[in-house]
């Protein structure tokens, strides 16, 4: 596996994340078991850091499991020949400011990648309207049959209480 730089990868990265929207996303429980579900991050490039928001439920199980463990494994794998995995640090963002803007964001996104939030809760400040903020830490863009690429933060999560 060959080790690159972050700006090496950002835009192919973003543009796969952009058209596929959904990802499979692990987390793992407070007995340590894995569990896979289905999401739809929007991301952005910060500088050179990419990080990436998830709209969902504030108190659901995903919720229990990252406060076992604040880690989350995403994978893009529409191109089963190239394959992009993300390990994140994860966290919670329940102040309304950030919660707005991923809101407005969102909706003001065209879809496939946005959409109303309206439609599933009732406002940015409703308790159950919950943000999470991923940071990854390894990038891998896989190529079957071809090179590997991997990205490791120098220093793991210095960006994840800013943005």
């Amino acid at each position: 596996m060959k080790s690159v730089e972050l700006h090496s990868i950002a835009d192919e990265v973003l543009s796969v994340m952009h058209q596929q929207v959904w990802c499979a996303v692990g987390t793992v429980d407070p007995h340590n078991r894995p569990h896979v579900r289905l999401l739809h991050p929007i991301w952005e490039q910060v500088d050179d850091v990419l990080i990436g928001w998830i709209a969902t439920n504030r108190h659901s199980p995903k919720a229990t499991h990252l406060a076992h463990s604040a880690y989350a494994s995403l994978c893009y794998d529409r191109d089963i020949m190239r394959p992009i995995t993300l390990d994140c640090q994860a966290a919670w963002r329940d102040d309304v400011d950030s919660k707005t803007r991923l809101w407005e964001w969102f909706k003001a996104t065209p879809a496939p990648l946005g959409y109303d939030p309206g439609l599933i809760w009732k406002a940015p400040d409703h308790a159950d309207f919950g943000v999470l903020r991923l940071e990854p830490y390894r990038i891998v863009v896989g190529q079957l049959g071809g090179e590997w690429r991997m990205w490791k933060a120098g220093t793991p999560y210095a960006n994840i209480n800013s943005a």
